[in-house]
């Protein structure tokens, strides 16, 4: 992105960012010459002047601790990516799965969300102006019995973003979601090794056999990372001044609903 971009300068806190399609939302950011802040469990290479926070998106004292730091590092923060997330496959289906898995989805995919948003968006409403980008997941509308919990967070997290766009739209914070289809991450990647282990079968056969339970994908491939991250930049720039509570869908046609 240019300078048409309006990136240039803006501060960001991006979750979940040192791997997937958080890191490359990082790199998006790095490269349109934002000041970017990267938190996940553990630290990984990421580009020249991206700073790190050590941060477990389960624990609410840590988030306030992120949120806190955040400010500190960034003097304040104008764009927020809550992309952190988890997932977890259930062969046995959804009455497999227990306690203990919803709460670590729920914790994770959509609790982490709220409890950042609660910490860093009343600042960006008191200066009238920021940027929220929620990464949820074409499986909110279209779940897969193998993870019905991952699903819900997702549906769950969607219905929270698209409320929480409503309630502040007239104080100049913009909040909008991107929902990836199947896309190479490593979170996917090891996901369907997983199954294949299961399954006694090999990693080809098992994408392949994943792939035909979402219906396939018309374009032919998986989503790559840099695909996802393009539409969360996109969305935190002045190009997208007239957006919010959307869903932005990235999967390649893998959804086919109106």
């Amino acid at each position: 992105m240019g300078e048409e971009s309006g990136l240039r300068g803006k501060r960001v806190l991006v979750t979940g960012g040192t791997r997937g399609i958080g890191l490359a939302v990082v790199q998006g950011f790095a490269r349109a010459g934002a000041t970017v802040v990267a938190s996940a469990r553990t630290e990984a290479e990421l580009p020249e002047g991206v700073r790190f926070v050590a941060t477990d998106a389960r624990d609410p004292e840590d988030l306030i601790r992120l949120a806190r730091e955040a400010e500190r590092l960034l003097g304040g923060v104008d764009v927020l990516v809550d992309n952190v997330g988890t997932s977890k496959g259930h062969l046995e289906g959804p009455l497999s799965v227990g306690d203990e898995d919803w709460l670590a989805m729920l914790e994770t995919n959509l609790l982490s969300a709220v409890r950042l948003d609660r910490e860093l968006v009343p600042g960006m409403i008191e200066r009238g102006s920021g940027v929220v980008v929620h990464v949820t997941s074409t499986v909110n509308r279209f779940p897969q019995a193998v993870g019905v919990d991952y699903a819900a967070s997702k549906a769950a997290l969607s219905t929270y973003s698209k409320t929480l766009a409503s309630a502040i739209a007239g104080r100049g914070v913009r909040v909008n979601r991107v929902s990836p289809g199947l896309t190479r991450t490593p979170l996917v990647e090891s996901g369907i090794e997983g199954f294949a282990k299961k399954l006694g079968i090999d990693y080809e056969t098992a994408m392949a056999g994943f792939v035909e339970t979402i219906g396939g994908i018309p374009l032919g491939r998986l989503g790559e990372p840099a695909e996802i991250a393009a539409m969360v930049v996109f969305l935190a720039s002045d190009q997208a001044s007239y957006i919010t509570g959307s869903e932005l869908i990235v999967d390649g046609g893998q959804l086919r609903v109106v």
